[in-house]
């Protein structure tokens, strides 16, 4: 593959050799790439040449279920699970019944299974219905690989695979093409067959009998390159990109056409764009697993030391009660000690619970319901809600740093109009009034041609790009009509007069040369040169500079200010003899496989000199709705937008200006301003100083939070700047040392800044850098596009989001959530995510307190017991308690629980902080949560112990049943209590929820103990348990209420402030919010 290949993983690279061009493709010879083998896993080998069925698809029949448990198994709940079922199912050491544990792990291992089946299940159809599209081969047979074949693609059908187009049904063999399910433009763009090819295939039988050979690059992620040659009867042909159909394109305003295949399968470009399904875990997941291993531990230092104990006491035991010494002899203390570690280990299991984890996938699917059923993110124009792809990610949404636009769809419309120009020194905007004036300056402004094709009855063009269209378009209505193109004329009526040019070479756009141009030479016979490009390499191409030129350069200063596209157009006329010497340079270097680009760029260079300025244009790209809105709330949500584009840095920055990412009082850095910087003599890390202008004396200033920075691909690919010359600076010596420095470097400079926005990125390009932010800030990043071009970006980052529409759906099929609008985003994010991330963090605080308070019982037992390892409870009322007894409640908080109203969300975006900052859960909570969870049980236990010291109540109750039942109602009222008094919900619920619970425990004291809470004793004792339980809580609750000592955050907006009362790190102070002047 080709070392500059972004594939390779990496965004910057040193000088390497050319790619070596040996992929050769023979047409209509099978057994020719038959006998050319590749290693793919240890020994083993399959065909270099790949067949173009693809599949995405993660399982088949026979890899399904150990793959899934493979995965599934990554969890280290369940690998914490599976090891205490088998300890239970050891007589010796088990405390607790086997199935009491492989019940819920089955039902929990299936449901997830199933979730998966059915997410697989659909990627299966999407991989069915793509291999399964119609595809005629001349060869006939049913599957074909590179060369094999030659495919006639008919309207309106997707192109098959990376194919050279051959000829097709339109004069001079032109195909028409749209890219939406490449690139996201719906606009369409032309290729263009050789015109040996053209000429000499003319009927289906001679397209069959083809026999040329094809030398190119290898199968590479280069979505817009191309290099190659074609051997056909002696002679060779050279080959680019507007040669090439890349597979996913689909066929328009073109009958069919005939291609050979190049690359097929999983070598085209589009599926080498995309990366690997990964599976995304969110930041509480990962928590969680630490802090499972957490509890294990605990819970097996526990074990150890209530073993240890065991032992001591049994030894104590057996000395002093000598004359049960013949019940003890075959029981040594060390052996006890050692069934007791084992029975403890076994009956503290349960602290981690796995209902929690089925809870938690019911709470996510709801939740993700709730995404789906929100009429507010539902597109009504076309019928299209929003939807919750993923089940597993919504509390992620609420914690989100970093958002990875694309551009062209994603926050475009791809609609462009024709506002403004400047001809000759003169800005025409208002066309009513100065239409006629405007006819007699636009002759020479508007004689550039433009790509485009004609239907029956009325004109339709179709141009390479929305902006060129709109040019076109303004053209016709001033006069300047485009009437026709082959494949080396361009037919034009100007005012009435129809004119043909002839076309004679075009000078292609890249992103280094900013510019394109064309060779005509006009019906007098005078050879002319017409090019179009950014302001900056125009005017700097010009032969000369005069008030007009000034004039026009103040005009695109103002359309600039405007955030409206500008074009430069200019021309010169080119004699004879320069243009035979210059043709015949430029078909020497077309041929060329090694170094072709930098040959035919220096050509181009060459030509395009000395040029005079004919005008500027002004083109307006319409945003989707709400898009400078919904940018303006993000970053009021201290969330960092970031735009990657394929489309040229100008505009881009246009864009940028239009949505708001970029504001008028930023300092913008440039990638050449910022190549001339280096990093090693930045201040520090964090606050790196750049140098200020050129020419001038270095002025070091620190880069500031408005400031903004545009970077192009390219650069990152480069050698040159700072990038690679300032590794010496840092001793950076091993390649991979120099890599990790240089990505850091950027990464610290682009966070440094306000807004960045990356011009000219590829595909794989754009998932590196999310990749690079992901690891060298460890930030929660969502990416957002609607083209193939954004699946690997989407698959990169933590929370991907498609949007459906007009352009594709590959975006969408491999997307977490899927939205109609870029708008839609905020509500995504500020409501329904901070809303997922509060709840399930609530929910999280609520199970670890009820499990702590209920079940810690237990340890105290222990030591009242012998450290025997004897139960407390009963089973069942082990395996009910999280399952049943406390579910309501917390199931309701996960479900429910809102701290204020969407309006609220979306009027105050600041409060987003808490999740971006951990607020709500993390290590410090979760160990004031276990302390508030263990007083509690200690307070429960001992107080009935108290109570039960000696043989208390009218009825004599004392047993072992009766205190068991006492000690379970008082942690179970307890905990209702607590949790049910945390929650801003009406006061009648409540009330339910603690009258269920105690109907929960009357229905269990009736098989436990007919009389112990029938005593008002006992009754007393379980109301002092929960006075005690509960009375600190609320004191310290409303001190800080009064006091105004709790977790407040302070949303400030002109003239008026909002404080919402959150929920403080020790407890459960939430929903109440006030606002006033």
């Amino acid at each position: 593959m080709d070392d500059h290949d972004p594939a390779s993983g990496c965004l910057h690279e040193k000088k390497k050799l050319p790619a070596a061009f040996t992929w050769e493709v023979r047409a209509n010879n099978r057994s020719y790439h038959l006998q050319f083998k590749k290693k793919f896993a240890f020994c083993l080998t399959k065909n270099k040449y790949a067949g173009n069925a693809i599949k995405t698809a993660k399982y088949n029949i026979l890899t399904f279920l150990p793959l899934n448990l493979y995965e599934q198994f990554h969890r280290m709940a369940n690998v914490y699970f599976v090891f205490v079922i088998l300890l239970q199912t050891i007589p010796e050491i088990s405390t607790l019944p086997w199935y009491t544990l492989l019940f819920p792990l089955s039902c929990l291992l299936t449901i997830r299974a199933l979730r998966d089946l059915i997410d697989d299940i659909g990627r299966h159809q999407s991989d069915r219905n793509i291999n399964s599209r119609p595809c005629e081969i001349l060869s006939g047979k049913r599957e074909f690989r590179q060369g094999e074949a030659q495919l006639r693609a008919l309207f309106p059908l997707l192109s098959k695979a990376d194919m050279l187009l051959l000829c097709s049904s339109e004069p001079s063999s032109l195909c028409y093409v749209e890219t939406a399910d490449i690139d996201g433009e719906t606009n369409l763009k032309f290729r263009q067959a050789l015109p040996v090819t053209h000429r000499e295939l003319t009927s289906e039988g001679s397209v069959a009998a083809f026999d040329g050979e094809v030398t190119c690059e290898e199968p590479n992620s280069r979505m817009h390159s191309f290099t190659g040659t074609l051997q056909w009867r002696g002679e060779t042909y050279a080959l680019d990109s507007e040669r090439i159909l890349l597979r996913g394109c689909k066929l328009r305003n073109t009958d069919f056409c005939y291609g050979l295949v190049i690359y097929a399968g999983f070598d085209s470009k589009i599926m080498r764009n995309c990366g690997k399904i990964k599976r995304k875990k969110t930041k509480l997941d990962r928590m969680m697993d630490r802090l499972v291993i957490i509890i294990f531990l605990v819970l097996l230092a526990m074990s150890l030391c209530l073993a240890i104990a065991s032992g001591f006491w049994a030894k104590t035991f057996q000395e002093k009660h000598t004359y049960l010494s013949a019940l003890y002899k075959h029981t040594a203390p060390a052996k006890q000690a050692f069934f007791s570690f084992w029975g403890f280990a076994i009956l503290l299991s349960i602290i981690i619970p796995m209902s929690m984890y089925i809870t938690f996938e019911f709470i996510y699917l709801v939740n993700s319901f709730f995404i789906n059923w929100d009429l507010e993110m539902y597109y009504a124009v076309k019928d299209i809600p929003a939807k919750a792809r993923s089940t597993s990610l919504n509390d992620q949404l609420g914690q989100i740093e970093y958002i990875f636009s694309d551009k062209t769809g994603t926050l475009t419309q791809n609609i462009m109009s024709f506002k403004k120009c400047c001809i000759n020194g003169t800005v025409y905007g208002n066309f009513c009034c100065q239409i006629n004036q405007m006819w007699i300056d636009a002759r020479m402004g508007f004689s550039l041609p433009k790509p485009c094709s004609s239907s029956t009855g009325q004109l339709v063009y179709q141009a390479a790009s929305p902006d060129e269209e709109a040019l076109v378009l303004a053209a016709r209505d001033l006069g300047y009509v485009f009437l026709s193109r082959t494949q080396d004329t361009i037919t034009i009526s100007e005012l009435g007069v129809k004119r043909t040019y002839k076309v004679l070479a075009m000078l292609d756009f890249n992103s280094d040369r900013k510019r394109m141009s064309v060779l005509v030479r006009d019906p007098q016979g005078t050879i002319r040169l017409y090019t179009k490009g950014a302001d900056t390499v125009i005017l700097a191409r010009l032969r000369s500079r005069g008030p007009s030129e000034t004039f026009t350069e103040r005009a695109l200063d103002r359309f600039a200010e405007e955030t409206l596209r500008t074009l430069c157009l200019a021309s010169k006329v080119v004699s004879e003899a320069e243009y035979c010497e210059w043709s015949r340079r430029h078909q020497e270097a077309s041929i060329l496989l090694q170094d072709r680009a930098w040959q035919m760029d220096s050509l181009y260079e060459e030509m395009e000199q000395n040029l005079e300025l004919l005008g500027v244009t002004a083109i307006e790209d319409k945003l989707q709705d709400g898009v400078p809105e919904t940018i303006q709330l993000l970053k009021l949500g201290n969330i960092k937008v970031w735009v990657l584009t394929g489309d040229k840095q100008e505009t881009a920055m246009n864009i940028g200006y239009a949505c708001k990412l970029l504001t008028d009082d930023m300092e913008i850095l440039e990638e050449k301003e910022v190549s001339s910087t280096p990093p090693c003599l930045w201040e520090s890390p964090w606050a790196p100083s750049l140098w200020g202008g050129h020419g001038r004396r270095p002025q070091p200033r620190v880069l500031s939070p408005k400031d903004k920075i545009l970077h192009t691909g390219e650069v990152l690919m480069k050698e040159e700047g700072w990038l690679w010359q300032w590794l010496p600076c840092r001793g950076a010596t091993d390649s991979q040392e120099q890599g990790s420095l240089v990505e850091k470097a950027f990464v610290d400079l682009a966070t440094s800044c306000q807004a960045v926005i990356c011009c000219r990125v590829t595909p794989k390009q754009k998932a590196l850098i999310v990749q690079l932010v992901k690891k060298h800030k460890k930030a929660t990043t969502l990416a957002i596009g609607d083209g193939a071009n954004d699946v690997n970006m989407i698959k990169t980052a933590d929370i991907g989001v498609g949007i459906s529409g007009l352009e594709g759906m590959q975006a969408v099929q491999c997307s977490d959530y899927a939205l109609a609008q870029f708008s839609y985003l905020q509500r995504l994010l500020l409501v329904h995510g901070r809303w997922a991330y509060l709840r399930i963090c609530k929910f999280l605080r609520y199970f670890f307190y009820k499990t702590f308070a209920g079940l810690m019982a237990q340890v105290w037992f222990a030591f009242h017991s012998g450290f025997t390892a004897q139960p407390l409870y009963e089973g069942w009322f082990l395996a009910l308690y999280n399952v049943f007894y406390t579910a309501h409640p917390v199931l309701s908080v996960g479900l429910l629980e809102q701290d204020v109203s969407a309006k609220k969300s979306l009027e105050f975006p600041e409060l987003y902080a808490i999740g971006q900052q951990d607020e709500l859960f993390n290590y410090r909570i979760f160990g004031v949560t276990l302390l508030h969870g263990v007083s509690t049980s200690l307070a429960s236990f001992y107080i009935a112990f108290w109570a039960f010291k000696d043989c208390v109540g009218s009825k004599v109750v004392g047993d072992y049943e009766s205190f068991s039942v006492t000690v379970a109602t008082s942690a179970l009222l307890s905990v209702l209590v607590e949790v049910s008094t945390g929650l801003p919900f009406p006061t009648l619920i409540p009330g339910a929820r603690v009258g269920d619970g105690w109907n929960m425990v009357v229905l269990e004291a009736a098989d436990a103990s007919q009389n112990a809470l029938t005593d008002p004793y006992i009754l007393l004792v379980v109301l002092l348990s929960l006075v005690v339980n509960t009375v600190p809580s609320l004191t310290v609750r409303s001190y800080h209420a009064i006091t105004g000592r709790h977790s407040i955050q302070q949303v400030r907006a002109p003239g008026r402030r909002m404080c919402l009362q959150l929920a403080p790190v020790w407890g459960w102070q939430g929903g109440c919010w006030c606002w006033g002047g």
